[in-house]
């Protein structure tokens, strides 16, 4: 009945279409009549894989959408985009804008010149790829943009999650270095041996960004949940300003620092090395906050694609099964703007 129902109303409709276009153009009524539902009848005589390749393309374009979507206000926003000179997924770091030397008030010519120490450097773009979800051949051929929104929406929550966790982990430094500062709390040491975030300490982060010579405009500051509510807990300039600016994406702006949060920041040792992404925190690890320079950071995206196998080659099941696979990356063009906080244990 749903079919005849559809049909019957793609019929009604052509017929229409066609009177209205017979009476533009004086075109006979009937001839033209015939000629749209003619039109629509070979349409059923496509391969359904044909329409099913129309709706893909359709697919992946709300699923880049969402994707873009996912980036406003949160700290990757206004981040320089260099997905214009990404080809084949892969991009040239001199391509991003590694920055020359400058001369100020030169009297010698020639100018020389500077070769870029990272001008043959290629960097792939980091691969996301889902997991697979079945759906079944109405859901996937019928065009239902209720199903379409769930499960473009849950994939894209998927990737998006991942990309900011893998860009979080690349903008954190391996380790303290003189140009790669990983430092320490100095709160109180608590119940679990951990010692709190403090004001003195974000001042110490901007105090290592000053001594880098990291320009005081486009500093941010990620902030992980423990040193949140290490700062709720402790500073009320900081309490109001969570509580107004929160809807906005930036939570506070302390010191010269545009504040964040997010949830999945890299987990450091007891020693000061970061862990490997995904890794699980032992005794005395936890997850860092992290300061750099947006300027001197860049984001590409390169192509999404949208997998699917057909229910017609899956007789045991007979659903349709469907992925996504994005490309995505995220990190400095040197590292030598950036800060690392991670919290003191002891036993």
């Amino acid at each position: 009945m749903k079919a005849f129902i559809s049909i019957f109303t793609a019929l009604l409709f052509n017929s229409l279409t066609g009177v209205v276009f017979a009476g533009v153009t004086g075109i006979a009524p009937m001839p033209a009549v015939f000629a749209a539902n003619a039109a629509a009848c070979l349409m059923q005589l496509v391969p359904q894989g044909l329409r099913a390749g129309v709706l893909t393309e359709i697919w992946t374009g709300e699923l880049v959408k969402s994707l873009r979507g996912k980036l406003d206000g949160t700290w990757l926003d206004g981040i320089p985009d260099a997905s214009s000179v990404v080809n084949n997924d892969v991009i040239h770091l001199v391509e991003v804008g590694v920055d020359p030397d400058v001369l100020v008030n030169n009297t010698t010519y020639p100018i020389a010149t500077q070769k870029l120490d990272d001008k043959d450097i290629s960097i792939s773009l980091d691969k996301f790829q889902t997991k697979v979800t079945p759906i079944t051949d109405d859901e996937l051929y019928a065009v239902s943009y209720d199903k379409m929104t769930r499960v473009k929406e849950s994939h894209a929550n998927a990737i998006s999650d991942s990309k900011f966790a893998k860009a979080a982990h690349a903008l954190c430094a391996q380790a303290n270095t003189a140009t790669t500062p990983v430092l320490k709390t100095s709160g109180t040491k608590g119940s679990d041996g951990r010692s709190p975030m403090t004001l003195k300490d974000v001042i110490a982060m901007k105090a290592a960004m000053d001594k880098l010579k990291v320009p005081a405009t486009g500093r941010r500051l990620v902030l992980c949940p423990d040193h949140v509510n290490d700062l709720l807990a402790s500073e009320q300039s900081f309490r109001e300003q969570y509580n107004i600016n929160r809807t906005d994406g930036v939570i506070g702006r302390l010191y010269g620092f545009d504040i964040y949060e997010f949830a999945n920041n890299p987990l450091y040792t007891t020693a000061g090395a970061k862990k490997t992404l995904g890794a699980v925190a032992t005794t005395g690890e936890f997850q860092c906050s992290f300061a750099f320079y947006a300027p001197r950071v860049f984001k590409a995206t390169g192509s999404t694609k949208m997998y699917y196998r057909e229910a017609i080659t899956d007789p045991e099941h007979q659903q349709n099964t469907i992925n996504f696979r994005h490309y995505f990356i995220c990190m400095p063009k040197k590292e030598d703007a950036g800060v690392v906080m991670t919290s003191t244990y002891s036993a």
